[in-house]
This record gives C-alpha cells, structure tokens and sequence, in this order.
C-alpha cells in the first residue's frame, strides 16, 4: 500500500500544486500580455513566434529556416516557418498526430526524427512534404514504455548518431534494468544501440560544447528531501560506462537515505554545475550565433521549467551558465517574468533553439507558444 501510495503521489501531486500557483487570473493573460511582463537585458527584445502550440515541448532546426517543435499530452509534431521574416511563423503544417508523447525532434539529411516514448520513429524527405507528411518509418522501438519521466528529449550528435535518455521510472529507486536512468545512443538505422551513462534521474537537455564536441546534460533531482535538496545538475560525460551517482547519490556530495547506505559519492562522476533544488532545467543550448554580444558567445542557455514542489516556487526563467577555460563558472538570469507573485505561473519554459541569424527561439509548454528573442544594439 505505501509503495502505491508513493506512485500515485508522485503522479497527482506534481498536478495538484503546480495547479496551485496556476490561478485563474493567469489563466486569462494573452501571450503577449505574458511577454509584456518579462524582463530580458538591454537591447533584447521578445516577440511572439508561434500561438495555439498545446503542450509544444522540444525544438529542431530544418533546412531553409523551417523549426519542428515536439509536444506532450496533445501528441502533435508541428513544422513551422518564417517565410517573410517578420518574424512570426505563417507556414505551419500538422506533421503528426496521435503519437505517444512526441517530446523529442531532430533533423538530419532530409529526414526529421521524432522520439515518442519507448520508441524512435523518422519521416523522411519531410520538407518536400509538410502538408501530406510520409508514414514514419520506424527507427528503434525497444524502449520502456513507462510514462514516469518517459519524456524523451533527442539531439543528433557529432558523429551522427541519435542521442536520448531513459530516465528513472520513480521518484528514487534502484531500477532492476540497466536501460533505466540512463543516457543512451542508436544510430540513424537503427543498429548499434548503446547505453553510454548512468546514475541519471531524469534529461530532458543536452548539448555539445563548441570547440570540444564536450557532452553536457541537465539532471532533475529526487523529491521529498526538502526545498532547498538535492541541487539540480549541469553534468559533462566524458567515458562509456560513466556514472553519475543516483539513486546513490546527489549533487556530487549527498548520500541518499533510502539507497546511498554503504555507498560513497566519490565513487561518482560530480556535476561540474549545480543549480537551486527543483527548478527543472530542461532544454540547453549553447549560444553559436553571432547576433548577441560576445558575452553570450559560446555560452550555455538554460530553460528552466519551474519547481512544482516548493513551498516558495522557483525557476520559470531561461538562464545563462557562464564557461571559462572548458568550465563552468557562473550562473545568471537571462529572462524572468513567468512567475508573479500576483499572478502565479505565467509561463514555463522547455527548449531553446538558435536560428541562421542568431536569433533564440524559446518554447513555452504551458501557454502553448514559442517566443523569438533578438538582440539590436
């Protein structure tokens, strides 16, 4: 009975209080009401790039400017364009609809990859035919089906393989399989699935380094220790069959008290970043771009969700990791203005994809939109 009863906790409450700081004023406030209300640095603007998107979850980058955007619950996968550069997208095609929570999208060759959760679909020659897109053919399908942190984030790698994670099918558990907790790589055919890490909860983000092709990856930390435990984590993966530490341990120093007994954290790859407990750091990018000022350069963005489980919520912002030398260094805002202490949650941001011009598109699963940041001097 407490076993189900720790389940279906962690299920519904998750929904019950993230309902709670989502008051029906909020509700109300149009996306560019919302837009109005965020605060970005000098010389940056935000505008409205996509509307009606429910749940549009992880972004990619096509050729010709066209940007395919994953979704949860609606179990749609969009392509949409800016084909006169106002910066709105009027192209908008319906790609597919029915999948099993379609989170992630990658594009190589022609071909768009979409990641439902337990398997790996592609819809070739796809820009020829966005309004009657091929069936998909199936790439992998042998992943669990769990929906407990079953959103699967996908990016194509430097040596052309397809990147994922399988993420703990609990809040803190030992899982039996190895393929769970785990950041994982199939290539573009299907063959040659491997399992390349472990000891990760839960990766809804990943990007490579500029310069050093370096595989960086956000972890969500466990539940129940408290508000401000354990720290969220930017991790680098370096080795095949590296592990990062849970359900032992967190935060590169914190002994779990369910499973870290006879463990030590120093038998564990450390995050080379920690950010505040629960604030849900999902999608990351590297700023490639040369439209923002060079302190952005070769930098890291992070969308991070919002905390559902605080007493005093945090997150619903996009930051900035900081890199000097190879290393992360600092951590600062790059926009806020999603949470208000009037208002409640006005937003959440998933994913961040840079455009040809240096422009940051940023997805929005909670208002159903994508925003477009741009920086004039």
């Amino acid at each position: 009975m407490k076993a189900l009863l720790s389940k279906a906790q962690s299920v519904v409450l998750p929904i019950l209080l993230v309902s709670f700081w989502f008051p029906a004023c909020a509700r109300q406030l149009t996306p560019e009401q919302v837009i109005a209300g965020l605060h970005v640095p000098p010389g940056f603007t935000v505008t409205l790039y996509a509307r009606d998107l429910p749940n549009v979850r992880s972004l990619a980058l096509g050729d010709d400017g066209v940007v395919y955007a994953g979704s949860g619950a609606s179990g749609k996968v969009y392509a949409l364009q800016d084909k006169d550069n106002d910066g709105r997208a009027d192209v908008r095609a319906v790609i597919a609809e029915g999948l099993t929570m379609p989170n992630g999208v990658a594009y190589k060759d022609g071909a768009l990859y979409v990641a439902e959760i337990s398997r790996i679909i592609r819809y070739d020659h796809i820009q020829q035919h966005l309004k009657n897109p091929p069936k998909p053919i199936v790439v992998y399908d042998k992943l669990p089906a769990d929906r407990h942190h079953g959103w699967k984030y996908l990016r194509i790698g430097p040596d052309g393989k397809l990147y994922t994670a399988v993420g703990a099918p609990c809040n803190i558990c030992d899982p039996d399989k190895p393929i769970y907790a785990s950041l994982v790589r199939v290539s573009t055919d299907g063959s040659e699935f491997e399992i390349i890490a472990r000891g990760i909860r839960n990766t809804v983000g990943f990007d490579w380094q500029p310069g050093t092709d370096a595989l960086f990856f956000n972890d969500n930390g466990r539940d129940y220790l408290g508000d401000d435990l354990p720290p969220e984590e930017l991790n680098r993966w370096s080795r095949v069959g590296e592990h990062f530490g849970y359900p032992y341990c967190h935060g590169g120093e914190i002994i779990d008290p369910d499973f870290g007994k006879g463990k030590q954290c120093a038998d564990y790859t450390p995050p080379v970043w920690k950010y505040n407990a629960h604030i849900a750091p999902l999608g990351i990018r590297f700023y490639r771009g040369t439209q923002f000022p060079a302190h952005y350069r070769n930098q890291l963005f992070v969308a991070q969700h919002g905390s559902w489980n605080r007493s005093e919520p945090d997150g619903y912002r996009v930051a900035l990791v900081s890199f000097k030398s190879g290393k992360a260094v600092s951590e600062e805002v790059f926009i806020d203005g999603w949470l208000s202490k009037n208002q409640g949650v006005l937003g959440r941001p998933v994913d961040i994809l840079t455009l040809a011009d240096g422009s940051l598109l940023i997805s929005d699963d909670h208002l159903g939109v994508i925003y477009k940041v741009q920086y004039r001097a």
